[in-house]
């Protein structure tokens, strides 16, 4: 070794010795554990981003409001239950009527946020209701018994909901929107992904409203009124140019009465309604029966504000028993809507199959 790169080697330690040349230390994220009795909201206003609450198992009666970027709210399965009662409605979040708020802001959407592996049950309005984020994921959740949806959202993007129950709820057991009570045009929501989930015993499995770029798939939808809605209207831009795929939407045959926006519904299996380019595939579709306007298997209807369905595709689907048919076209006039390559036995008007 040279005299050089000795005297350089003895700079760059007494360097380090003093500290001068020494990185800082990056604290780790924490993991915040709330024990049954300790209130969750606390947990989650002490922790940061990038951080954990896990939620151990016990009933906590409370709601929570999450507005930290990238933190994971994590129960310990369904045995980590949140209902009405003593803390729930001391937050804003519970004084809505719901469980689980995860809230962003009109100037900027929260990213990164994940609620997982607990249950949420008997609220007014929603078990989870999440406004304006982005990168939202929901993975495990049970929402059931909620008075409105199971878990819903609006003004939102790039959401995943994977491998939720949401049973007996009021309206929707999911239901995604892109504004709840405003009227206007479509937005895109950048790849939303619905997989996986199990819906049962709800008014409407899933409700997509006003959305475009969106996926459905792979869900089991059972035992509700209807099993999966597309919803647009006359605004613009218009619904869709969303896939609705590989779901299994059987025996949604429960009775319920007229709203102000709906006639009754009753066995209801895929329905598009004022929607453009939305692509119904590879489904299982099978005895959804009834005598609402809407029911039978994969049916297209105009919307009740008049707006019709454009350019969809309905293909590759597989339909039996349904009533009063497997295939329903209420837009006979409108463009460009196809049925192609269904393995059905019956159509109203008759030749789709």
């Amino acid at each position: 070794m040279t005299k050089r790169h000795i005297a350089l080697l003895l700079s760059v330690t007494a360097l380090v010795g003093t500290g001068i040349a020494a990185a800082p230390a990056v604290p780790a994220p924490r993991t915040h554990l709330v024990h049954p009795g300790q209130s969750i909201q606390r947990a989650v206003d002490s922790a940061r981003q990038g951080e954990t609450v896990l939620v151990l198992p016990g009933v906590y009666h409370e709601s929570v409001k999450v507005t930290t970027p990238g933190l994971t709210l994590r129960g310990a399965g369904r045995g980590t239950v949140l209902e009405p009662g003593g803390q729930s409605t001391a937050s804003a979040c519970g004084k809505r009527g719901n469980g689980i708020c995860v809230v962003g802001t009109k100037a900027r959407r929260l990213e990164g946020v994940t609620v997982s592996q607990l249950t949420l049950t008997g609220f007014r309005q929603a078990g989870l209701m999440a406004v304006g984020t982005d990168r939202l994921t929901v993975r495990q959740v049970t929402a059931e018994k909620n008075g409105v949806w199971g878990l819903a959202e609006e003004r939102s993007v790039r959401s995943e909901y994977r491998s939720n129950t949401a049973r007996n709820n009021g309206d929707a057991g999911l239901f995604l929107a892109n504004t709840i009570t405003a009227e206007q045009g479509a937005v895109g929501t950048g790849g939303t992904l619905i997989a996986g989930n199990r819906l049962e015993g709800n008014r409407i499995g899933v409700t997509v409203r006003r959305l475009r770029d969106l996926t459905v798939m792979a869900n089991h939808v059972t035992g509700n009124c209807a099993g999966v809605f597309v919803v647009g209207d006359e605004n613009k831009p218009r619904a869709g140019a969303l896939t609705v795929r590989d779901n299994r939407v059987v025996e949604n045959n429960r009775f319920c009465p007229a709203t102000a926006r709906l006639p009754f519904l009753q066995g209801s299996g895929i329905v598009l309604t004022g929607t453009e380019r939305t692509d119904v595939s590879r489904n299982l579709v099978a005895r959804n029966s009834g005598r609402s306007p809407l029911s039978g298997g994969i049916v297209l209807f105009k919307s009740f504000v008049g707006a019709s369905g454009e350019r969809n595709r309905v293909s590759r689907n597989v339909l039996d028993g349904n009533s009063p048919a497997d295939l329903v076209n209420q837009e006979r006039t409108a463009l460009g809507n196809a049925f192609v390559a269904n393995s059905c036995r019956t159509s109203r008007p008759a030749g789709l199959c």
